[in-house]
């Protein structure tokens, strides 16, 4: 026998070998039961199957749409620039102040403290600080 004749010949065994094992498989009841409550769901998973290819074409058509991504990327970008520009100025002025407190040697005193509280925005900063430790200390409550 030629080597190709007994490779055909293995080849034909092992699907002959699947086949039997398949059913012997479709032979088990928990299998034909199994089987039958596939068979009687087929519309409803035809039905879901559906539903999943439309909800998957949207998302792709969302996902390569270039205007769509681009208006987003712009909507994105407006949102977050003013945000940006804030805490850019924010940056600043911390950046500023330490320079002016490095700068300024004074030493700052009793009725120096006591002026400073008189200050609208010491005043602002400072029932920001209470109600900040108020609501901390309610949530650890």
């Amino acid at each position: 026998m030629s080597q190709t004749a007994q490779q055909e010949a293995a080849v034909g065994l092992a699907q002959e070998a699947k086949s039997l094992d398949v059913l012997d498989q479709l032979t088990k009841p928990e299998i034909q039961q199994s089987l039958t409550v596939l068979v009687e769901n087929l519309p409803k998973l035809a039905e879901m199957v559906t539903m999943l290819t439309k909800a998957y074409d949207f998302a792709y058509g969302v996902a390569t749409d270039k205007v769509l991504i681009n208006d987003f990327a712009q909507g994105i970008g407006e949102f977050v620039k003013p945000v940006q520009e804030k805490a850019k100025g924010i940056a600043a002025a911390a950046i500023e102040a330490g320079d002016r407190a490095q700068a300024d040697t004074s030493t700052i005193g009793l009725f120096g403290m006591l002026k400073m509280l008189k200050d609208p925005e010491v005043q602002r900063t400072l029932r920001f600080a209470q109600a900040f430790l108020n609501v901390l200390g309610e949530q650890k409550k």
